[in-house]
């Protein structure tokens, strides 16, 4: 089936993973959490087990209470981002990446220097930079 990616609300706990420097526990997965939804504790503990078996989180076993565990980020935000593009574009656009991306550019607001760096961006592409 290939590589599982987070879903929306998991993906909230991974950017908290990802946006600190070391393993962190569910408590304080929970803590930070609560800033951005108002879900339960059991909830929370639910998605990281999620998490987990998707093979986005690991953890290790606190050395010192074996009852807490430490979690931190298997896959990199690019790589997550990089699954969910692939599967997006599949799903929505028959696989079709310039149909997608069309699609995108027509329906948004985009500035000279973001049209810019998208030209940028094809010419590295075609091997011309």
């Amino acid at each position: 089936m290939g590589k599982l990616t987070p879903s929306e609300s998991e993906w909230m706990i991974m950017e908290i993973v990802w946006n600190h420097d070391s393993s962190m526990t569910a408590a304080e997965i929970i803590r930070e959490l609560k800033e951005w939804l108002h879900v339960s504790k059991t909830t929370v503990r639910v998605m990281i087990s999620r998490l987990v078996a998707k093979g986005i989180l690991v953890y290790t076993v606190d050395e010192n209470d074996s009852r807490v565990y430490h979690y931190a980020a298997a896959r990199s935000r690019e790589e997550c981002l990089n699954l969910k593009s692939e599967r997006f574009v599949k799903n929505y656009f028959g696989g079709d990446a310039s149909l997608a991306v069309a699609n995108f550019l027509k329906s948004s607001v985009i500035t000279r220097e973001q049209l810019e760096e998208l030209e940028r961006l094809v010419a590295e592409l075609k091997g011309e930079s």
